[in-house]
């Protein structure tokens, strides 16, 4: 699941096909990390908002892979809205869209994912928009210029295969891990299903609608 260090050159389309979308919440750093009894990380590690924010391209369409978007300016500090690839806002491309869920720990994006914005269908004009919206889905963005946090390995975004946790499944960058890191060589419901080469199975709290529940880490 290792992504390259930049995205390929591809074809970019336009926003122009959006829906007036409200962009709710933007969740960055959502590996899990765990103490000995492992469970999830401290909330502050793995939100950028903990409110809401408003924001509305007033187009007709649905999000696609391919579409991009960046913060709102008129919408401060935590709106994003839709804009052209290449318009100068524009600052991240949806990677893939997944359905809206009311549980954090069911949007599971794919290695590459730099940022998760949960986006809702507003209706209205001015301060209306603020009141909130319809949930309509999920975009899993990657940046597209600078770090690439969500890569596989670079100490970021959602925990996924190829990425690198310590004894306390707190996620790190391979490149400055310790020797007494372990590599993520899959994530699974339970220990036995994790592959042969695991030295290190890390059982996790439940969480609702989390995919897996254990860390299968081997020796980095």
């Amino acid at each position: 699941m290792t992504q390259p260090g930049s995205t390929p050159s591809r074809p970019r389309r336009g926003a122009g096909c959006l829906q007036s979308l409200l962009v709710l919440a933007v969740i960055l750093g959502l590996g899990y990390g765990a103490s000995k009894v492992f469970g999830d990380k401290d909330s502050s590690s793995s939100s950028a908002s903990s409110s809401p924010s408003s924001a509305s391209d007033g187009k007709g369409g649905s999000w696609e892979v391919g579409d991009c978007g960046g913060p709102d300016p008129e919408n401060k500090p935590d709106g994003y809205r839709a804009f052209d690839c290449d318009d100068s806002g524009a600052t991240f491309e949806a990677l893939e869209i997944k359905s809206a869920s009311i549980l954090p720990n069911a949007i599971q994006c794919p290695a590459g994912t730099d940022l998760i914005i949960q986006v809702s269908r507003v209706f209205g004009s001015g301060d209306n928009k603020k009141a909130g919206g319809i949930p309509t889905n999920t975009v899993c963005g990657r940046n597209l210029t600078g770090e690439h946090p969500g890569d596989a390995g670079a100490g970021g975004g959602q925990l996924v295969k190829g990425d690198c946790i310590t004894t306390t499944a707190k996620e790190v960058a391979c490149a400055s891990a310790g020797s007494d890191a372990f590599k993520v060589l899959d994530l699974v419901k339970e220990k036995e299903q994790c592959p042969a080469a695991t030295t290190e199975p890390m059982e996790l709290m439940m969480a609702m609608g989390r995919p897996y529940d254990v860390i299968c880490g081997g020796k980095a």
